[in-house]
């Protein structure tokens, strides 16, 4: 009874017993459900652990067993003891592997199996595989053939089969238990679905108990609190019984209701009072506006002069602070136009003025009543009738009163001119001498903008020096915080987004970032050190720092700013010395290789001459050492013929004889010359080419091909495979040279081409060599038109790619060589490469012209002293002739009969010079394009009606 009667006497408890009951039971049969689900969640996860566990203990006991068969295999067909002591070994594994089911076998059958397995294992290991063994060692062939024909292989396929099912049976059965969950599952959800709906119902019927105790009874609260505010009489329904705020609030409620009535009348007659009292202050409230509108036009006023100066005062930007003294001036005077203009520089502002009126205020500053401000410095005002733009719709005759006003400088001089127009009402003299304040606020404003504007192209120009200084400068105050960067210094240490990235920063804040980019960890100390030093004028101290990402080398040293004796500022430089660090690093390693490649051989060959100075040897041994002096002697020429090379290529005095050559030939010889070299590689050419004619210099090519294969050789050092590959496609010819040696770190592959640099690492400098090789051969590729790339894998082995642009020839067929034209001209080539001489050849004879063609040049003469041609093809480098292009232009130019023959010089030598000086006016170098030469050779005959000149195409 008591316990109901707490409920009863509070709302609130009420609610919180509904609401509580309603909680523990969601939560109760929540809680339920959860337990079933996570009940049937863990038998699922353990049955299917157990499952896979023994699924995948059979899966392994398959692919040991098959790989002792592979095994058993490889040993009797290749004879591998490994293979057959490797078979042996898995035994003991795969026993335990069938101990493990033994262990985990619940069924019977289960044990069944492993006992199946287990009298397999005795089976094989036990009879078959010994059996086979014993035959094999014994060279018992047949018995082994007669083993493998009898039931034995019939047992390995069946156990092998059985094993595999075994293992689908558990792929089914973990399949099984996955439906078997997913059902269990789908009951489950069934049961929650009804126990939501049940919780809902549980909760609507809390909700209407709710809204019939309290709901209601506030609904009538509701009205009659409206019916008594109304005027009209309320009677309130609740049940007297209720001992619940409701019911205390019933009675509270009429009580209010009979105090109401009691207290209407007393305020009657207060409100009677009150009406009198009303007349009397509104009488006082007139004179209290009138006050007020004063005073609120005299804020209005300073609220305009204060937004006047504040927006003067707020920016340094010269365009708003005009737009904002017009605009304000306007707002602050009254005035419906204005416009402000500097005297001495093209900036003004405008307000209800059109550009064109802009442009003749400005047009005629120099003369009328602007020029008054300049003589008299002051303002004056100006009443004028008002023009038909301005009067409107206006009729009747109106005035407008415009007021100019001088801004002057601290020197009393006028910076810029001020005219306003007011329609309608006059400027007072009062007025005049307030505009006249204000224009000295506004010229203070204007002479803070000048010298801001000189001191910021000053800070600019300052600071386009320091970025066009290729060091990284950095100016600290005394405390270290960051003054002033350069955008090198950004860009040296990643800030280059901002020009500011490092601006601001404190000593801890840059330094730290900074150090983070430097390798080693001494750089803070000797930043210390050297400003310490600079700041101290003792003898400037400079350190060395490395950059980790960029591995660039800055050099950094200080210098300290005083003002009298007083030290302000320190300026830090970082200086790039990347390149003078690699260079005598250079230096070092090439006096070092250099060094160590000369005199070895020299070694050798000292030692040997002493030999045989000092000492009576045999024969043999004498024509032993005797060799030996003359290879490393050879080995010492091509050292220097590779600095040479080097040299030659660096000043660009190298000479390059470019003839029209095959490829396949040349990669052909040098593999045959390498072969001797080795005992250890095996070399492979494959081609893939019908043509592999490209344009350069033989000797330079064989030298290329020899420092790939002999790098192939050297840096194989346990032998292998060398395999050279030729390929191609309408554009170029492609040769891989791949060898399986050291192979190339990835770090060293962008430097592998530079001069002088070796691998850093044990392997490679063991090797020895100058570090010369793939230098002179890239510069050879590039000088032929062609690339070379690298791509290795470290430890395995190397592939070196190159490409040539390909030359394309057509064979030619035994026809005239003067094909029936109606050009009818004969033309002469001269030409001693004999593949470059037949594509010519066709190229003329397609494009109609009548062809002969003289590898000697002494040849080609005796034929035109028979029938002089029309045009002569000329190469210079003829190399089976006592006369070469040059003897044969000279011996032209001085016959009467021959030298108005035009002749097209078509050679690798870049001598045009030479060529112009002999007569010739065109020179065309190898390589181009052959329609090119029967173009030109078209145009100029053509042109001249065969009357000749020297020609030589471009």
């Amino acid at each position: 009874m008591r316990l109901s009667n707490y409920f009863r006497n509070s709302l609130s408890r009420q609610v919180i017993l509904l609401i509580s009951a309603c909680l523990i039971f969601g939560l109760f049969g929540t809680a339920i459900l959860f337990f079933l689900q996570q009940n049937l969640n863990h038998q699922y996860i353990e049955n299917r652990k157990v499952l896979v566990e023994k699924r995948k203990t059979i899966n392994t006991i398959y692919d040991e067993y098959n790989a002792v068969f592979l095994d058993i295999r490889g040993y009797v067909a290749s004879n591998n003891s490994q293979l057959m002591e490797r078979a042996r070994g898995k035994e003991k594994g795969i026993r335990a592997l069938i101990s493990v089911l033994e262990r985990d076998s619940v069924t019977i059958s289960e044990k069944s199996d492993y006992r199946e397995m287990v009298e397999f294992s005795d089976y094989y290991f036990g009879d078959v595989l010994p059996n086979i063994i014993t035959n094999y060692e014994n060279g018992n062939h047949t018995e082994i053939l007669d083993l493998a024909n009898t039931e034995t292989t019939m047992k390995v396929e069946r156990f092998l089969k059985d094993t595999k099912a075994k293992s689908s049976a558990l792929d089914n059965q973990l399949a099984k238990n996955v439906v078997e969950l997913s059902k269990n599952q789908s009951n489950l959800q069934l049961i929650f679905i009804g126990f939501i709906v049940l919780f809902l119902l549980l909760v609507q019927y809390i909700i209407r108990m709710i809204f019939r105790n309290i709901g209601k009874p506030l609904i009538d609260f509701s009205f009659a609190a409206n019916e008594i505010a109304a005027g009209r009489e309320a009677v309130i329904h609740v049940d007297p019984k209720r001992k619940d705020e409701l019911g205390m609030l019933s009675v509270a409620f009429q009580k209010m209701v009979e105090s109401i009535q009691e207290k209407e009348q007393g305020l009657v007659a207060q409100n009677e009072e009150l009406i009198a009292q009303q007349d009397e202050l509104h009488a006082q409230q007139h004179e209290l506006e009138v006050t007020l509108e004063n005073l609120r036009l005299h804020e209005q006023k300073l609220t305009r002069r204060n937004e006047l100066i504040h927006s003067i005062s707020n920016t340094l930007n010269k365009k708003e602070v005009l737009q904002s003294v017009v605009q304000n001036m306007c707002k602050l005077i009254g005035a419906d136009r204005g416009i402000i203009k500097l005297v001495e520089e093209d900036a003004y502002a405008a307000f209800g003025l059109t550009q064109i009126g802009i442009d003749r205020f400005i047009r005629f500053m120099d003369i009328g009543l602007v020029q008054r401000l300049f003589e008299t410095k002051q303002a004056f005002t100006l009443k004028r009738e008002q023009e038909i733009a301005e009067k409107g719709y206006h009729e009747n005759i109106n005035y407008s009163y415009d007021l100019y006003l001088p801004v002057l400088s601290s020197s009393h001089k006028v910076e810029a001119i001020m005219v306003f127009s007011r329609y309608g009402n006059n400027f007072s003299d009062k007025d005049l001498s307030e505009y006249e304040a204000l224009a000295r606020q506004i010229a203070i404003s204007l002479e803070k903008i000048k010298m801001y504007e000189e001191t910021e192209s000053n800070r600019n120009l300052n600071q386009d020096i320091l970025n066009a200084v290729q060091e990284g400068i950095q100016l600290i105050d005394q405390n270290g915080k960051m003054i002033q960067v350069n955008q090198r210094l950004n860009s040296i240490f990643n800030q280059k987004q901002l020009i500011n990235g490092l601006i601001g920063l404190s000593w801890t804040e840059w330094s730290s970032l900074m150090a983070e980019q430097i390798e080693g960890d001494t750089f803070l100390v000797n930043l210390k050190r050297a400003i310490e030093s600079a700041v101290n004028a003792e003898e400037e101290q400079s350190f060395v720092y490395c950059k980790k990402d960029t591995k660039q080398v800055m050099k950094v040293y200080a210098k300290t700013i005083y003002h009298g004796d007083d030290s302000l500022r320190t300026i830090l430089v970082h200086r790039d010395i990347t390149k003078e660090y690699e260079v005598d690093q250079m230096k070092s390693e090439f006096v070092s290789t250099v060094s160590h490649e000369l005199r070895t051989p020299l070694a050798s060959v000292l030692g040997f001459t002493e030999l045989l100075l000092n000492k009576k040897l045999k024969p043999e041994r004498k024509m032993k050492y005797l060799q030996t002096i003359y290879n490393e002697a050879n080995r010492l020429t091509l050292l220097i013929n590779d600095f040479l090379d080097v040299q030659r290529m660096e000043s660009g005095k190298q000479t390059y004889e470019k003839k029209y050559v095959d490829l396949y030939p040349i990669i052909e010889t040098t593999i045959e010359h390498q072969k001797v070299n080795t005992t250890l590689h095996h070399f492979a050419f494959e081609s893939g080419v019908h043509q592999s004619i490209i344009f350069g210099d033989k000797s330079k090519l064989e030298q290329v091909f020899t420092n790939l294969l002999s790098n192939s050789i050297k840096y194989s050092p346990n032998g292998g495979n060398v395999t050279v590959r030729i390929n191609e496609n309408p554009e170029s010819v492609f040769i891989e040279i791949e060898d399986e040696g050291l192979g190339i770190p990835n770090d060293a592959i962008p430097h592998l081409f530079q001069k002088f640099y070796r691998v850093d690492n044990s392997d490679h400098r063991r090797i020895g060599g100058t570090g010369l090789g793939l230098a002179i051969v890239e510069e050879i590729v590039k000088a032929s038109g062609g690339k070379i790339t690298v791509e290795s894998e470290y430890g395995k082995g190397s592939v070196f790619k190159l490409e040539f642009p390909r030359v394309i020839t057509r064979e030619l067929t035994k026809q005239t060589e003067g094909i029936s034209s109606d050009l009818n001209y004969n033309i002469i080539v001269i030409e001693d490469d004999l593949s470059l001489a037949e594509l010519l050849k066709l190229e003329l004879l397609d494009s109609g012209f009548h062809v002969s063609y003289f590898s000697s040049g002494s040849q080609a003469l005796e034929q035109m002293k028979t029938a002089a041609p029309d045009a002569i093809v000329l190469d210079i480098l003829l190399e089976e002739d006592e006369m070469d292009g040059w003897s044969v232009m000279k011996e032209l130019k001085g016959n009467e009969r021959f030298k108005h023959i035009p002749i097209f010089v078509s050679t690798a030598l870049d001598e045009k010079e030479q060529g112009f000086s002999l007569g010739a006016q065109e020179y065309l170098v190898k390589p181009y394009q052959p329609s090119q030469l029967s173009k030109v050779i078209m145009h100029t005959l053509l042109s001249n009606g065969k009357q000749g000149q020297i020609l030589v195409p471009e």
